[in-house]
């Protein structure tokens, strides 16, 4: 099987994805051959924002229904594959959305919401970022994880402090992620996750979708594929091979005015950060050269079966966990 027969074959997820929503991303997913996604539909906005934001990326799935589909079991992500579209899975990258609402956690999940940030670089409700001194999970927190875990909302602490992370970790009853991260072991940077870190997630049943956002990869701006690849295979040495997928991050379509928004506390506030010059690893700069990591991975040396995991069948399972279907 060549390494294109491999990846057309395989169910290919990636785990985090924010790029602007069009009809022109869609058909780049199907370029990619990628089988489902979590798409970010929240990050600083409040409920009814987020309920807009939801509105909207309806209407547009529904005028690209011959490309799309949406994702509420993962039943869902095996129809996609058959029938040649992308499954689109809701997600949030902050909790700011439930607000002071317990309640509003089984409303979102009631609109397509598989996959939730308890906090997104700073302070929440709910706990602490990865951009501030951290106070840990809250007491609201504890309730907010313990209503995600009923409903079935995955639980992702990706920009999340590390105290609050471990307290998440500990506090949820079903498995938790870092839908896209990389290891600090490669490159020191608040964003990153060490490798005690890494190890205590995966050693209490959690995900690591590893992320290829340049600024937090070692060769910067210079990345390539198979420097993302690396990545892969240092965390995967960590947390094995059924407890690691793919979350790249793709920020494909957005210019300046959206990374402004992004590194700003609340999209206005204070700066967090600055990431200089965005750009992809050379390889993979576009949704639709997936393949290409496909193939990264077997040149690598990574096995048949190993690269199916990593491509989709980790995020599979651990989703049907979480889901419960």
């Amino acid at each position: 099987m060549t390494p294109q027969d491999l990846h057309d074959d395989a169910i290919v997820i990636d785990g985090l994805i924010i790029a602007k929503w069009n009809r022109e991303l869609f058909e780049d997913m199907r370029r990619g051959g990628l089988t489902a996604a979590n798409c970010t539909v929240s990050v600083w906005e409040g409920f009814q924002a987020t309920v807009d934001n939801i509105v909207k990326s309806n209407q547009l799935m529904a005028e690209c229904s011959d490309l799309v589909r949406p994702v509420r079991t993962t039943a869902d992500i095996t129809r996609a594959k058959e029938e040649g579209k992308t499954g689109i899975i809701y997600g949030f990258q902050n909790a700011h959305a439930f607000e002071d609402q317990i309640g509003y956690v089984e409303v979102f999940k009631q609109l397509g919401v598989g996959i939730v940030q308890m906090c997104y670089n700073t302070q929440n409700l709910v706990g602490t970022g990865c951009y501030e001194r951290d106070g840990g999970l809250s007491g609201f927190g504890r309730e907010i994880v313990a209503e995600m875990n009923r409903v079935g909302i995955m639980c992702d602490l990706s920009h999340v402090g590390s105290k609050t992370s471990e307290e998440v970790i500990l506090e949820s009853k079903k498995p938790v992620c870092y839908s896209h991260c990389l290891p600090s072991g490669l490159k020191e940077h608040p964003r990153n996750k060490s490798d005690e870190e890494l190890r205590f997630i995966a050693e209490h049943g959690g995900f690591v979708g590893v992320t290829m956002f340049t600024p937090f990869l070692r060769a910067g701006v210079d990345a390539t594929v198979d420097d993302y690849v690396e990545a892969i295979e240092y965390v995967m040495n960590i947390v094995g091979e059924d407890a690691i997928g793919i979350g790249t991050d793709f920020t494909q379509g957005h210019g300046k005015d959206f990374f402004e928004w992004l590194t700003h506390d609340k999209g206005y506030a204070r700066r967090l950060t600055s990431f200089g010059k965005i750009i992809n690893p050379e390889g993979i700069r576009t949704i639709g050269e997936f393949p290409n990591l496909t193939e990264a991975l077997l040149r690598r040396g990574f096995s048949e079966t190993q690269t199916r995991k990593i491509m989709g069948e980790n995020w599979v399972r651990i989703l049907k966990d979480v889901w419960g279907s």
